[in-house]
C-alpha cells in the first residue's frame, strides 16, 4: 500500500524534533520504534517501523532512511532484516512486537486488519 497524506517535515531533517520530541500530557518521549524482523515474505524477513506519536514522524523517518512509500501499510512501514541495524542507527527504539503494538494502540494510530481496505 503507498503513502497516503502530506509530509509537514518537507524540509530539513532535525533530529531532536522528529525522534526525542516530548509530547504533553504523558509520561515519556515519543520515539521511532522498530520491532524484530520475523515475517518471512518475498525472500527475506519483514518487520515493522511505527511512531507512537504522529503518521508525519514516521514518513519523515522513512523517508530519512530511503525507505520507499510503497513499504507502508496504513500505520506502519515494513521493513526487511538486511535494514534493521541501519534504521537502529538513525534512531529507530528496538522494542518487542508486543510493546510496539502496545504503543501503536496507546498512541490512536493504530489501524486494525478489518479496517483495512
Amino acid at each position: 500500500m503507498g503513502y497516503r497524506g502530506g509530509l509537514s517535515h518537507a524540509g530539513s531533517y532535525d533530529r531532536e524534533s522528529v525522534f526525542m520530541r516530548a509530547y504533553a500530557g504523558t509520561e515519556g518521549i515519543s520515539m521511532i520504534l522498530i520491532d524484530e524482523a520475523i515475517w518471512p515474505n518475498h525472500g527475506t524477513v519483514w518487520g515493522h517501523l511505527v511512531s507512537d506519536v504522529s503518521l508525519d514522524e514516521l514518513h519523515a523517518f522513512a523517508r530519512r532512511a530511503g525507505m520507499p512509500e510503497r513499504g507502508f501499510d496504513h500505520d506502519h512501514y515494513d521493513y526487511p532484516l538486511e535494514r534493521r541495524e541501519q534504521l537502529i542507527a538513525l534512531g529507530a527504539e528496538p522494542v518487542t512486537g508486543r510493546e510496539l503494538l502496545r504503543r501503536l494502540q496507546a498512541s490512536g494510530l493504530r489501524v486494525r486488519q478489518r479496517d483495512k481496505h
